[in-house]
């Protein structure tokens, strides 16, 4: 169990390890919020400190424009990069109506079957039918640039890693292999810097 951290420190670290990141734009021109998954040290955040950091950090950079969400699940697990059902919920509820409005493509790259299935089960009760209409599944980061900017994005090397595994591992999609090896290798702390994962910007 991990110690707890005050919320100082908590915030700090969602700094440090960049887990949501504003910037560049898709091909409609729309600022992007990235967000890493496995960045996201869930044992270590309250929901609290999360809504907050978004309503104070986050929001005011979005601005009132239109923006597009790119999600990577690549290697989250639940339990270590996840908040809950519950929290994810609390943590919706408490996105202001303009932002929800202002949010027109949520890319979720890597989705695999589980988080496939959630969605299109309990995601339908949990957000309302506008959010889950914005969903684009991208299943390996090469689709990606028919949406977005090669050369305005990072993504984490490790995401590289896990397209070439599904190349030769394609049944990994489905939820019938598991990346074991690379899915375990353990969730950042706050000795973990965000260096720890080597990022890759296409041009």
């Amino acid at each position: 169990m991990c110690a707890p951290i005050s919320e100082l420190e908590q915030e700090e670290l969602l700094e440090k390890l960049e887990v949501l990141k504003i910037k560049g734009r898709d091909k409609h021109g729309r600022k992007i919020l990235r967000i890493i998954g496995k960045f996201f040290p869930a044992r270590l955040i309250t929901v609290e400190v999360l809504k907050r950091y978004l309503e104070e950090r986050v929001f005011p950079k979005l601005g009132k424009r239109k923006f597009a969400v790119l999600y990577v699940h690549t290697d989250v697990q639940r339990g270590e990069n996840l908040p809950g059902i519950s929290g994810l919920r609390s943590i919706y509820d408490a996105i202001p109506a303009n932002v929800k409005e202002n949010l027109e493509a949520f890319y979720f790259i890597h989705p695999g079957l589980q988080a496939r299935l959630f969605l299109a089960t309990l995601g339908r009760f949990l957000f309302n039918a506008g959010l889950y209409g914005k969903l684009k599944y991208i299943s390996r980061v090469d689709f990606l640039w028919e949406h977005v900017k090669r050369n305005e994005v990072e993504i984490p090397e490790f995401v590289f890693d896990h397209d070439e595994d599904l190349e030769y591992r394609p049944m990994m999609d489905y939820g019938l292999e598991s990346d074991h090896a690379r899915v375990y290798g353990g969730a950042p702390t706050m000795d973990s810097p965000v260096t720890t994962y080597s990022m890759r910007c296409i041009s």
